[in-house]
């Protein structure tokens, strides 16, 4: 069989042929890979060949170099890179002459490869000429080589890191704007070459800076959505809405000038996705500021705010407004629910509006409420419904208040509207109406209405049922809690479950209509009054019956659908039950053995499911903690599978999860965990020093540690040397991370806290059975480091709060001035100071005001 035959044969609707195909090709990669990439970009340049071919070999020579994991990604870079480079050179040749191809199938199969060798090349200082190559392309004659050539530069822009474009933006971004002014003839090249500055924009900061070439840069866009061509006009708007993400500070002068009008304009253009990017255009402005109020509201109010909002906003509230509310009554009844259209896209920007602007948008949209909410055409009447639910989220709720009241019974009425868009609006917004302060409903004039309207509701179309449930869930989280005698809903609550119950017998999960159901049962089962109890235990009986069921049935789930439906039952069943368990405390060990076992056949025979066998350490956990020390029944029975799920550091989050059971097992425990340990301690060292398990894991070690040391108290003395050691690592790695960008700080602050947390359980530990003299020597160091954290500006509240505890721990643990020395320094007072200064009743002043007394007593 030919290459082409073999390309060809992957595009087959047989579906063994396509697999024998596709085998083929891995085999050919494998074996010489070299020759691999040659074939490939024989077909891709061959121009007998046909379309459908060369394409299928442009995307599989760009499959050779990129991946979405980053090892495989790095794994493939250093097989191109060991690849002869003359070999390499034919490959680049042969992409870069299909780019002139009169067939663009093959050109844009082209420009992805090219793109791919350009992120694996560049980085290492290879094909420094390729864009000097895509520019001379730009400059010919021949259109569809322009085209293709500026298609590459927008794909290389999108896949490489702007730093090592940005000595190169300058031509670039001349060819792409000469590309796409209004002089350029060919709106097909205007197309690629505002594509391309779409994805150019990241790097070309410093030409932002640049007064003149922003003007430039901004006056082409805005010529762009004037072009006659939609798909220009698209793109261009599309640049408008990247460009405000990343320049809102460098707008002010642009929006007076031009950008009000034309978006306007835009979002009532009959195009529906040039209306639809205008509209996104009014979200981003107000994504960032709604950002910058965060920020002003997190700011030390003695210093400047470093960017100004400059309320555009508010400023075009007149025009904005009135647009959106136009656009809510353009439903599409025929529509697919998950389609996004410009009604749907206009209620989002409605609803980002009345966050960044606040009480101002009440006055101007409650008129239009008022005059549609009971319109016959129903376009109207769920326009006043979705209008008003998109605005309850921003304004003062002592605004709000006298609104809902007045408009709670008519929302409670149209939840049985004769029109489902209606009915689903309406039970969307009573949901937002629950998720208010709970001070804004009058309860004792309108919770029953409500409750029997959402219970009805329950037993509607899919989509009226989530939304119900929604409803139900923020009602119960706010008005409920195990701890107190009863509550609102209590007279409801059986009727409610019942209903519940009810409605998810069913196989259909429409519109995640039946999960909605399991999470609001979930939901009540964790904060029902103790009135309540009684039913949330037959609950428990109930859905473990449902449990039980599954598991016996899976032998019979056979393709993949069933197999993923079967795992979500089971996902929503366990969930329930975790918090029946957490709810009822020790009662649970009525059903506890029935429950484990089921546990137990589940993780049998779930294969490769982890979304339920997480869901399933999550019970666990729930159980380890009601039971406490009554758990010790099982371990031998589930420990197989612990240690499994410990050592699967390519599920990592159950990887993870399961780091958090052994907390929960030496915390019930106590003491008596000590024979568990020296396999807990073997394999959470082995997990810290893997290279292959993802780090978000890292941290709950380190605090695991200490949940073990606090444990079992000064039999930890074992452990002490290698996990001290460990911890230094950590403490050393965590100074030397630099702070570039927001994951890596809240990486940082995560590793802080785990180590701060193991520090915490191991002093507690020792002092508690007289050894805390074992770590007097290592005070010096944990101090030293405390101290560079103090000064770090991006500590979080969580270090700052684990921080100060381990200062009362210490303080407590050498009462009698063994540390004193340690413990004056200004930055400790100033620490706990900065704690004390926190919110009135907040954990974090509560263990100030302690770590305070201690260290005054440790350092009299």
């Amino acid at each position: 069989m030919s290459f082409a035959e073999i390309l060809g044969g992957t595009l087959s609707s047989d579906a063994n042929i396509r697999e024998q195909a596709t085998r083929a090709l891995e085999s050919a990669e494998n074996e010489n890979f070299p020759q691999y990439v040659l074939s490939l970009t024989q077909e891709l340049a061959n121009e007998s060949a046909q379309a459908a071919v060369r394409t299928a070999a442009g995307i599989a020579l760009k499959n050779a170099l990129t991946a979405k994991d980053e090892s495989l990604q790095e794994q493939h870079s250093q097989r191109w890179l060991q690849v002869d480079e003359s070999v390499r050179g034919q490959v680049k040749q042969g992409a870069m002459v299909t780019l002139g191809s009169e067939n663009r199938q093959a050109t844009t199969a082209a420009a992805q490869a090219i793109a791919a060798i350009t992120a694996t090349e560049l980085p290492q200082g290879q094909w420094l000429d390729v864009i000097t190559l895509l520019l001379q392309n730009v400059s010919t004659n021949n259109t569809g080589l322009k085209v293709a050539s500026l298609q590459t530069i927008g794909f290389i822009c999108e896949s490489i890191n702007p730093d090592i474009l940005a000595t190169q933006s300058n031509p670039i971004l001349t060819a792409v704007v000469q590309g796409a002014n209004s002089e350029e003839t060919s709106q097909e090249v205007r197309y690629a070459a505002i594509t391309a500055l779409l994805n150019s924009l990241e790097f070309v900061r410093q030409n932002f800076e640049n007064e003149g070439e922003r003007n430039v840069i901004m006056q082409t866009v805005c010529e762009a959505t004037q072009s006659p061509d939609g798909n220009v006009q698209v793109a261009a708007f599309e640049c408008l809405v990247r460009i405000m993400q990343l320049y809102y500070d460098k707008m002010r002068f642009y929006m007076e000038k031009a950008l009000y009008g034309l978006t306007v304009i835009g979002m009532k253009h009959e195009d529906e996705k040039i209306a639809l990017q205008a509209i996104e255009f009014w979200s981003t402005v107000c994504d960032e500021e709604i950002e910058l109020q965060i920020e002003e509201e997190a700011q030390d109010p003695s210093q400047p705010m470093e960017r100004e909002n400059y309320q555009f906003a508010k400023t075009a509230l007149p025009q904005v407004l009135p647009t959106l509310l136009f656009l809510l009554t353009k439903q599409d009844e025929d529509a697919d629910e998950d389609e996004w259209n410009v009604s749907m896209a206009a209620a989002t920007c409605l609803s980002l509006l009345a966050q960044a602007i606040g009480n101002d948008i009440v006055a101007p949209v409650i008129p239009f409420v008022e005059q549609h909410i009971r319109n016959p055409d129903w376009h109207y009447r769920e326009a006043a419904v979705m209008a008003f639910g998109s605005i309850l989220d921003g304004p003062d709720p002592n605004v709000l208040t006298p609104l809902v009241s007045q408009a709670l019974p008519v929302l409670i009425e149209m939840v049985k509207d004769q029109v489902v868009q209606v009915k689903d609006s309406a039970a969307w917004t009573l949901g937002r109406v629950c998720d208010l302060p709970i001070e804004c409903i009058q309860l004792d004039v309108h919770l029953h209405n409500m409750i029997s309207a959402l219970v009805t509701g329950l037993e509607d179309s899919p989509r009226i049922v989530a939304n119900c449930c929604w409803a139900i869930m923020n009602l119960t989280e706010q008005l409920g809690g195990t701890d107190i005698e009863t509550y609102p809903l209590s007279q409801y609550f059986e009727g409610i479950i019942t209903t519940l119950m009810r409605i998810t017998e069913t196989n259909v999960n429409e519109n995640n209509s039946r999960t909605s159901a399991y999470e609001a049962m979930a939901t009540l089962a964790s904060t029902g009054a103790q009135d309540t109890h009684a039913i949330i235990a037959k609950l428990g009986v109930a859905i473990l019956d449902r449990l039980d069921t599954t598991v016996a049935n899976m032998s019979q789930a056979v393709g993949m659908d069933d197999r993923l439906a079967m795992a979500e039952l089971q996902s929503n069943l366990l969930n329930v039950l975790t918090n029946v368990a957490r709810t009822m405390g020790r009662q649970i060990s009525e059903i506890s053995d029935r429950i484990m076992t089921s546990v137990l056949q589940l993780l049998n025979t779930s294969g490769k499911q982890t979304a339920a066998a997480e869901d399933a350490f999550l019970l666990v956990g729930a159980l380890i903690t009601a039971l406490e020390g009554d758990f010790t029944r099982y371990l031998e029975s589930f420990s197989p599978f612990l240690y499994n799920a410990l050592q699967n550091h390519e599920e990592y989050q159950l990887c993870s999860i399961s780091v958090g059971l052994i907390g929960d097992i030496c915390r019930s425990l106590g003491p008596d965990a000590a024979q568990y340990c020296d396999n807990f301690m073997s394999i959470l060292l082995q997990n810290l020093e893997s290279n292959v398990l993802h780090r978000d894991v890292k941290p709950g070690i380190l605090s695991c540690f200490g949940d073990i040391a606090l444990a079992i108290g000064g039999r930890f003395e074992t452990y002490l040397e290698v996990t001290f050691r460990v911890l230094m690592s950590a403490c050393n790695l965590s100074a030397g991370t630099q702070a570039m960008d927001y994951d890596t700080i809240d990486y940082n602050n995560q590793l802080r806290v785990g180590i701060f947390e193991a520090f915490v359980g191991i002093t507690q530990g020792l002092k508690a059975d007289g050894k805390a003299q074992l770590i007097q020597s290592h005070v010096q160091t944990i101090m030293g480091f405390m101290n560079f954290v103090y000064n770090d500006q991006t500590r979080s509240d969580d270090v700052t709060k684990a921080m100060i505890g381990l200062l009362g721990d210490l303080a407590d643990a050498f009462p009698n001035g063994q540390i004193r020395e340690f413990l004056q320094g200004e930055w400790i007072q100033a620490l706990i100071r900065e704690g004390r200064s926190s919110a009135r009743g907040s954990s974090l002043r509560v263990v100030s005001r302690w770590a305070r007394d201690m260290v005054k007593q440790a350092t009299a």
